[in-house]
């Protein structure tokens, strides 16, 4: 996994872990990674994972069991969705309707340049 310096390690690692849930490779009920192989995998400090643990657990979307591990919540498949619906309209959808703005951009231009950028991937 490639970090960006734009956000927090520990908020890239909760993206990481909440795409892993809705695609379905980790289920409602699963036991993920530790700490330890966790920070392992990704070659980040143990306490940045504990931090993004922390972080998933006060949303609710990962649990522990004292001595056994961390594990998918219940309904975590909606509580990301919700959580990155949030983030969404907080924070990219101002920088969208700015830049459209400043660019003198209508709905229907901007769906054309994107249905051509997808079309040419």
């Amino acid at each position: 996994m490639e970090f960006k310096e734009t956000q927090a390690i520990y908020l890239q690692i909760g993206d990481y872990i909440g795409e892993q849930i809705l695609l379905g490779r980790w289920k409602e009920g699963d036991r993920i990674l530790s700490v330890r192989e966790l920070g392992v995998a990704l070659q980040v400090n143990p306490n940045t994972v504990m931090r993004t643990f922390d972080f998933l657990q006060s949303l609710d979307i990962i649990f522990n069991k004292r001595g056994v591990g961390y594990f998918v919540s219940e309904d975590a498949r909606s509580k990301i969705l919700n959580y990155k619906r949030k983030q969404f309209v907080e924070q990219d959808l101002p920088v969208f309707f700015k830049n459209i703005g400043l660019l003198g951009m209508s709905f229907d231009e901007v769906k054309v340049e994107y249905d051509s950028y997808l079309t040419n991937q």
